[in-house]
């Protein structure tokens, strides 16, 4: 369950002039009754909820700033997320009514947001409904109407297009409600939200004929570009790109793989990687060097079989201890006879 909602917050990107706030409920029946709500902003999680763990977080002592000058305003948003939930399963009971699906957990989502770019002060909200990990139905707050995305939610479209009360309230959310809390949180966390870190990157090797992975970890934001060059030039001929994943602290990374089978190895010093981050003038290169490669692989037939050395060492202290305890014997017994030895007799005696 946390999976998917960490998969949830990070499928969007944006670039540096927006800014994008949103708000993940994830509810779970019957089995386990899971309620899950997150609030993020470009990615930064500023707020987490788990019934089932019965805790409230927050993240980072930005947000806390933010609760320090607007307490009333976070305790009513708050309170909204956590009495949503009654709310959320009214709208959605009946999105599972198929006939062919009645038993396992039934996964329902709800993403709402806005997005505001810094720069035109363009505005843009969403609010999206996934049913068991797909999308569902959405709003077009431009048209002021429901999309459906999915045969079966045509009927709930129909429904909800004619309940105009509620499609006030959702243009109104994503038009002021949204819009305003987005700059509450910027007011303290721009800085933060827009750093700039550089990732370090290594090149890995599983064994000498997989291709070579150039692995960037740890840059921040999620707008990075890493590539293989020949000679200077980015080269897409035996090379395979992998995604941007999130990383726990919050940062990102990502790989690109080489095909490394047919590069003769005097022609390996003519490739590099590169990685490069939007905003930032330095890029990092790495040169495509054998002996710079990190790998775990180990030749067959020179594997170290653990259980294999305990037993030698085992055996060796044995042998060890059995001799020190011999020479020991060896001297106690020495010095008792040594001690217990008669004397020579004396002339006189011999006379007798």
């Amino acid at each position: 369950m946390k999976s998917l909602l960490m998969l949830l917050f990070f499928c969007n990107t944006s670039s540096p002039a927006k800014y994008t706030l949103r708000v993940d409920y994830v509810l779970s029946t019957p089995g386990v009754q899971d309620y899950l709500v997150a609030e993020d902003v470009q990615g930064v999680t500023t707020f987490y909820y788990d019934n089932l763990m019965a805790t409230a977080k927050v993240t980072h002592d930005w947000i806390k700033e933010v609760i320090k000058d607007d307490p009333i305003e976070w305790g009513t948003f708050i309170q909204k997320c956590l009495n949503y939930r009654p709310v959320l399963e009214a709208e959605t009971n009946s999105f599972n009514q198929n006939p062919n699906q009645t038993e396992g957990d039934h996964v329902i989502q709800q993403i709402v947001g806005c997005e505001l770019d810094d720069k035109t002060d363009n505005l843009d909200g969403f609010i999206v409904y996934g049913n068991n990990g797909e999308d569902f139905i959405s709003f077009d707050m431009n048209a002021n109407m429901w999309i459906a995305s999915k045969p079966q939610a045509e009927r709930i479209k129909l429904k909800w297009d004619e309940n105009k009360v509620h499609i006030e309230d959702c243009k109104t959310f994503l038009t002021t409600v949204c819009p305003m809390r987005l700059n509450s949180l910027l007011t303290f966390g721009k800085r933060y939200l827009d750093r700039k870190e550089l990732p370090s990157v290594s090149l890995l090797q599983k064994t000498p004929s997989s291709p070579v992975s150039c692995h960037a970890t740890g840059f921040y934001p999620d707008e990075g570009l890493i590539f293989w060059r020949k000679d200077g030039e980015e080269i897409h001929e035996g090379v395979e790109h992998g995604n941007i994943l999130p990383n726990q602290d919050e940062s990102f990374q990502m790989s690109v793989d080489l095909n490394v089978s047919s590069i003769p190895s005097e022609d390996w010093m003519r490739y590099d990687c590169m990685f490069e981050l939007s905003g930032v003038e330095n890029v990092i290169i790495i040169k495509l060097d054998k002996n710079v490669i990190e790998s775990n692989y180990k030749e067959p037939g020179k594997e170290v079989n653990l259980s294999e050395i305990s037993i030698i060492v085992t055996a060796v202290m044995a042998i060890l201890i059995v001799i020190v305890l011999a020479v020991l014997g060896f001297l106690t017994l020495r010095n008792r006879t040594e001690n217990v030895r008669p004397d020579t007799p004396s002339s006189d005696t011999a006379s007798l």
